[in-house]
């Protein structure tokens, strides 16, 4: 099942539409799902997915050049290898280029750490022939920090050559909900809530059965678990001491959210390390650190606060991993009766916020919004806190939301509280129209929804965020 992707999907064949040479450079975390996106992609197209290996530069090349051979050969000679890199990639410009080839390097990063010269290479050959041709070259990796330095980088061999490049996001909440068709719009959230919007972790559950039968079946059960083990094996395979960003992670995940109060909880002993392990999980786009949307300048605020941005990872990081050993014992009934369901409604409530925010930015994208936002996302300082916050201090102008994750109707008290909260904006950022928006899990009382009808409140429930309208 391939869902969604469109936008990615029209660059790419706007690419492939061109009528010269195509330097593609795709990258993202594990599981975003990089190799099925390509693979839709060329599956009708003339092309060659050679996907990197941890095997040796000797084997790599030799699997590499026996793919470059097939392509224009019926036959593959038993054992045939290429001399050179060099030479195998200048093979290359002799393929026939009607209807353009297609030759995609999955797991690039895997080729670099097997031989260094790579990006050199092909870099001389993309100048000298390639170039000149109408081969379109992907080159995809997962490990953002490297692509980002050995490729897309300014001291890069092949900066500059590249004709495009994406950096794959998980797929946001009205995509995912659709690999559930027979979950609620609510089942779909919570699903969402749990898992984020990795393909791999969305395909894992189904909607044959409910949400607390997927999480038992599919993320506690430690033997047969897909997903039980999975960030572990990730972050194992991409980091040099796991240990002290597990203990940061659990850190952030129980609440520990500011630099001091994850360096206290993660007992690694010094604070310069712990903010080298943070910026290390940004760049891997695991962590956020958000500021208040009226911070601008945002990278120098005291007021930031850490969170994960992998859903899945702050549920693993939460519940299985301080869990672990009673899980190994096979006591995931009553972690999942005693732990995790009288807590999930306060950890889903973070999720209600991301989605409400998120959906606020797509109103302002469609003109929903009656001014154009410079920031959007929350608000707080010590006393107060204000859930959505589209704002343009220029315009004076803002839009203030409140989200509400219960089974409860919401009233109008809430709206009132949220009118007393938005009038710091007024009093300390000059800002003079003002929008309200409710966001809650059920709907809202009818004095509440003939209030709103009154004055212009935005009301929107559960099925407008994953409807997306």
């Amino acid at each position: 099942m391939f869902i969604n992707r469109n936008a990615e999907l029209e660059q790419l064949s706007h690419l492939y539409s061109s009528d010269h040479a195509e330097l593609f450079v795709l990258y993202g975390r594990r599981r975003v799902g990089k190799t099925e996106l390509l693979r839709a992609f060329c599956a009708d197209k003339p092309h060659i997915f050679f996907i990197a290996t941890l095997s040796s530069d000797t084997e790599q090349l030799a699997t590499f050049s026996q793919q470059v051979y097939g392509f224009s050969h019926s036959e593959v000679p038993v054992g045939f290898t290429f001399p050179s890199w060099d030479a195998a990639f200048q093979a290359l410009a002799d393929f026939p280029m009607q209807p353009r080839p297609i030759i995609i390097l999955d797991e690039f990063t895997y080729l670099i750490s097997g031989n260094k010269a790579i990006p050199s290479i092909l870099q001389k050959v993309w100048d000298e022939k390639l170039k000149n041709t109408k081969v379109m070259l992907v080159l995809c990796g997962s490990y953002i920090g490297m692509m980002e330095t050995a490729v897309l980088g300014y001291q890069a061999p092949l900066y500059g050559r590249r004709t495009a490049s994406t950096l794959l996001r998980p797929l946001d909440l009205p995509s995912s909900s659709l690999f559930f068709p027979h979950y609620s719009h609510e089942e779909q959230f919570l699903a969402w809530a749990v898992l984020g919007g990795m393909p791999y972790y969305l395909r894992t559950f189904s909607d044959n059965q409910n949400i607390f039968s997927n999480i038992r079946q599919h993320i506690l059960d430690a033997q047969t678990g897909a997903l039980f083990n999975e960030p572990r094996l990730l972050l194992m395979e991409e980091l040099r001491e796991p240990r002290n960003y597990f203990s940061i992670l659990r850190a952030i995940a129980q609440g520990r959210t500011r630099l001091n109060e994850i360096t206290q909880a993660s007992g690694v002993s010094e604070v310069t390390a712990v903010a080298r392990y943070l910026d290390i999980l940004q760049q891997m786009r695991l962590i956020t650190r958000r500021v208040p949307a009226t911070e601008n300048q945002p990278e120098k605020s005291k007021k930031g606060i850490y969170q994960i941005d992998d859903h899945f990872l702050r549920f693993w990081f939460r519940y299985i991993q301080p869990n672990q050993s009673g899980l190994d014992l096979g006591l995931a009934d009553a972690i999942l009766k005693q732990r995790i369901l009288p807590d999930l409604d306060h950890f889903v409530s973070t999720a209600f916020e991301e989605a409400a925010i998120a959906f606020t930015a797509r109103l302002a994208q469609t003109g929903g919004l009656t001014f154009l936002p410079e920031r959007i996302g929350g608000w707080w300082d010590r006393d107060a806190e204000i859930d959505v916050l589209a704002i343009n201090q220029t315009e004076k102008a803002a839009l203030v939301g409140e989200c509400k994750w219960s089974v409860n109707l919401v009233g109008t008290n809430i709206l009132d509280d949220l009118k007393q909260k938005s009038q710091v904006l007024t009093k300390d950022y000059g800002i003079q129209k003002v929008q309200f928006a409710l966001f809650a899990r059920i709907g809202f009382t009818p004095a509440l929804e003939e209030k709103a009808r009154v004055e212009g409140i935005q009301l929107y429930t559960v099925d407008s965020l994953v409807n997306n309208h």
